[in-house]
């Protein structure tokens, strides 16, 4: 079994196939994934089927590939740059009636100030207009095999929010491993770099708020180091 942040997911047999089962104490973040997932089904963005949706479980068709954060740094850029493409095909996509609201980014500062974490510049930037987000997208929900992106997974924080913050979340997520993992995300994308990049604080607020109320302990003080290098002009 692989315990997530959010959640529990084991390997399951039924009738000889092997599937995925995910178990989800949040009724909301359940409902959402599979929300997600049925909106999803034939849209030529690889996320697994579902078999059975009950209170609290999900199982789905087990997926191929290997994660995208356990693969060689240029193989990973090059999924990157692949899954840039897949995200553009989501922010396109019409999203399901029902999906939650994007997160709270004035109540986001709010909360980081009140917390007393590393000066930042915050500032929630110009909107855009709200689109189908996956909520969590980064080498660790990847998969992938042959050059090119088998499967998407975790969609339990699915929204409907704006598109540049998503991929700014994604490529300043995957640059904190690798620089040039923005520019792999940005440009196939097609997104401005400055842009994604007034984003970066917010995100880097809500990492913060995260590792202080979840942990672990050294998560927080690495990012903690981070932050306090920060240019605050």
């Amino acid at each position: 079994m692989r315990q997530g942040a959010v959640g529990h997911v084991r390997l399951v047999e039924r009738d000889g196939r092997a599937l995925v089962e995910k178990r989800l104490g949040d009724p909301l973040r359940h409902d959402t994934e599979a929300l997600a997932l049925r909106a999803l089904a034939g849209t030529g963005i690889p996320v697994p089927g579902l078999v059975e949706v009950t209170p609290g479980s999900i199982v789905m068709t087990r997926m191929p590939g290997e994660r995208l954060d356990d693969v060689a740094p240029e193989v990973r850029l090059d999924g990157l740059r692949a899954s840039a493409v897949l995200l553009k095909t989501l922010h396109e996509t019409e999203p399901p009636s029902g999906l939650p609201d994007a997160p709270d980014d004035a109540r986001i500062i709010d909360r980081y100030l009140a917390a007393g974490g590393p000066p930042l510049p915050l500032a929630v930037p110009p909107a855009s207009p709200p689109v189908f987000c996956h909520g969590d997208w980064g080498d660790g929900n990847l998969l992938a095999a042959d050059g090119r992106i088998t499967a998407v997974l975790d969609w339990e924080k699915a929204h409907v929010g704006d598109p540049l913050r998503e991929v700014s979340r994604a490529a300043w997520g995957a640059a904190r491993k690798d620089p040039r993992s923005f520019e792999a995300i940005a440009t196939p994308y097609g997104a401005d770099a400055d842009a994604l990049s007034a984003w970066v604080p917010i995100h880097a607020a809500e990492l913060w708020l995260w590792f202080a109320e979840v942990g672990p302990p050294e998560y927080l003080d690495q990012l903690t180091a981070e932050l306090l290098a920060w240019p605050i002009a």
